[in-house]
Protein backbone atom coordinates (compact mmCIF):
# COMPACT_ATOMS: atom_id res chain seq x y z
CA UNK A 1 0.00 0.00 0.00
CA UNK A 2 1.39 3.38 -0.94
CA UNK A 3 1.88 6.04 1.68
CA UNK A 4 -0.80 8.17 0.03
CA UNK A 5 -3.36 5.34 0.29
CA UNK A 6 -2.35 4.70 3.91
CA UNK A 7 -2.94 8.37 4.73
CA UNK A 8 -6.39 8.18 3.12
CA UNK A 9 -7.32 5.05 5.12
CA UNK A 10 -5.96 6.52 8.35
CA UNK A 11 -8.00 9.68 7.79
CA UNK A 12 -11.16 7.59 7.47
CA UNK A 13 -10.32 5.65 10.63
CA UNK A 14 -9.50 8.82 12.56
CA UNK A 15 -12.83 10.33 11.55
CA UNK A 16 -14.67 7.16 12.56
CA UNK A 17 -12.86 6.95 15.90
CA UNK A 18 -13.18 10.70 16.50
CA UNK A 19 -9.39 10.96 16.89
CA UNK A 20 -9.08 14.72 16.38
CA UNK A 21 -5.29 14.92 16.65
CA UNK A 22 -4.66 12.23 14.05
CA UNK A 23 -7.39 13.63 11.81
CA UNK A 24 -5.92 17.13 11.84
CA UNK A 25 -2.34 15.93 11.27
CA UNK A 26 -3.29 13.59 8.41
CA UNK A 27 -5.46 16.28 6.84
CA UNK A 28 -2.56 18.73 7.03
CA UNK A 29 -0.16 16.22 5.43
CA UNK A 30 -2.64 15.46 2.64
CA UNK A 31 -3.17 19.18 2.00
CA UNK A 32 0.58 19.74 1.73
CA UNK A 33 0.91 16.78 -0.64
CA UNK A 34 -1.92 18.10 -2.80
CA UNK A 35 -0.35 21.57 -2.84
CA UNK A 36 3.01 20.17 -4.00
CA UNK A 37 1.28 18.08 -6.66
CA UNK A 38 -0.54 21.13 -7.98
CA UNK A 39 2.63 23.24 -7.92
CA UNK A 40 4.77 20.66 -9.72
CA UNK A 41 1.97 19.16 -11.85
CA UNK A 42 3.16 15.67 -10.95
CA UNK A 43 1.96 12.95 -8.64
CA UNK A 44 4.18 12.55 -5.59
CA UNK A 45 5.70 9.16 -4.83
CA UNK A 46 6.47 7.76 -1.40
CA UNK A 47 9.92 9.42 -1.28
CA UNK A 48 8.48 12.88 -1.90
CA UNK A 49 5.69 12.22 0.64
CA UNK A 50 8.35 11.28 3.20
CA UNK A 51 9.98 14.66 2.49
CA UNK A 52 6.66 16.39 3.20
CA UNK A 53 6.22 14.47 6.46
CA UNK A 54 9.82 15.15 7.49
CA UNK A 55 9.29 18.87 6.93
CA UNK A 56 6.12 18.79 9.03
CA UNK A 57 7.96 16.88 11.76
CA UNK A 58 10.73 19.47 11.85
CA UNK A 59 8.17 22.25 12.15
CA UNK A 60 6.48 20.50 15.08
CA UNK A 61 9.79 19.91 16.87
CA UNK A 62 10.78 23.56 16.44
CA UNK A 63 7.36 24.69 17.64
CA UNK A 64 7.59 22.37 20.65
CA UNK A 65 10.90 23.97 21.62
CA UNK A 66 9.40 27.44 21.36
CA UNK A 67 6.32 26.43 23.36
CA UNK A 68 8.55 25.01 26.09
CA UNK A 69 10.50 28.29 26.24
CA UNK A 70 7.20 30.13 26.66
CA UNK A 71 6.07 27.68 29.40
CA UNK A 72 3.03 26.63 27.37
CA UNK A 73 2.72 23.03 28.57
CA UNK A 74 -0.64 22.58 26.84
CA UNK A 75 0.86 23.40 23.46
CA UNK A 76 3.95 21.27 24.18
CA UNK A 77 1.71 18.26 24.82
CA UNK A 78 -0.27 18.97 21.64
CA UNK A 79 2.95 19.18 19.61
CA UNK A 80 4.18 15.90 21.15
CA UNK A 81 0.94 14.18 20.14
CA UNK A 82 1.29 15.50 16.58
CA UNK A 83 4.93 14.34 16.47
CA UNK A 84 3.84 10.83 17.47
CA UNK A 85 1.33 10.74 14.61
CA UNK A 86 3.89 11.99 12.09
CA UNK A 87 6.46 9.39 13.23
CA UNK A 88 4.00 6.61 12.29
CA UNK A 89 4.47 7.46 8.60
CA UNK A 90 8.26 7.63 8.56
CA UNK A 91 10.59 4.65 8.15
CA UNK A 92 12.16 3.13 11.28
CA UNK A 93 14.42 5.78 12.80
CA UNK A 94 18.14 5.12 13.13
CA UNK A 95 19.60 4.81 16.61
CA UNK A 96 22.29 7.25 17.68
CA UNK A 97 24.92 4.49 17.41
CA UNK A 98 23.85 3.53 13.86
CA UNK A 99 23.81 7.17 12.85
CA UNK A 100 27.23 7.80 14.37
CA UNK A 101 28.60 4.85 12.36
CA UNK A 102 27.15 6.31 9.13
CA UNK A 103 28.66 9.71 10.00
CA UNK A 104 32.12 8.21 10.62
CA UNK A 105 31.98 6.18 7.40
CA UNK A 106 30.90 9.22 5.39
CA UNK A 107 33.64 11.41 6.88
CA UNK A 108 36.25 8.88 5.79
CA UNK A 109 34.60 8.47 2.34
CA UNK A 110 34.62 12.20 1.72
CA UNK A 111 38.09 12.61 3.22
CA UNK A 112 36.94 15.40 5.50
CA UNK A 113 39.42 16.84 7.96
CA UNK A 114 37.89 20.07 9.23
CA UNK A 115 34.66 21.97 9.74
CA UNK A 116 35.15 23.44 6.25
CA UNK A 117 34.06 20.07 4.86
CA UNK A 118 30.74 20.14 6.75
CA UNK A 119 28.70 20.85 3.61
CA UNK A 120 30.24 17.95 1.69
CA UNK A 121 29.62 15.58 4.58
CA UNK A 122 26.01 16.64 5.07
CA UNK A 123 25.33 16.33 1.32
CA UNK A 124 26.74 12.80 1.34
CA UNK A 125 24.86 11.72 4.49
CA UNK A 126 21.46 13.07 3.50
CA UNK A 127 20.59 10.37 0.92
CA UNK A 128 21.75 7.62 3.30
CA UNK A 129 19.48 8.75 6.13
CA UNK A 130 16.49 10.14 4.23
CA UNK A 131 13.50 10.19 6.58
CA UNK A 132 15.28 8.00 9.12
CA UNK A 133 17.15 10.61 11.17
CA UNK A 134 16.78 14.15 12.45
CA UNK A 135 18.98 16.71 10.70
CA UNK A 136 19.97 18.39 13.97
CA UNK A 137 21.22 15.10 15.39
CA UNK A 138 23.22 14.42 12.22
CA UNK A 139 24.70 17.91 12.39
CA UNK A 140 25.73 17.47 16.05
CA UNK A 141 27.33 14.08 15.34
CA UNK A 142 29.26 15.45 12.37
CA UNK A 143 30.56 18.33 14.49
CA UNK A 144 31.59 16.04 17.34
CA UNK A 145 33.38 13.66 14.96
CA UNK A 146 35.28 16.46 13.23
CA UNK A 147 36.73 17.91 16.42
Amino acid sequence: MSLKAKLQEDLKLAMKNKDTVKKSVVTLIRAEIKQREVDTRTELGDDEIIDVITKQLKQRRDAKTEFAKASRDDLVQEAEAEIEVLMEYLPQQLSKEELNEIVKDTISEVGATSMKDMGKIMAAIKPKTKGRADGKMINELVKSNLQ
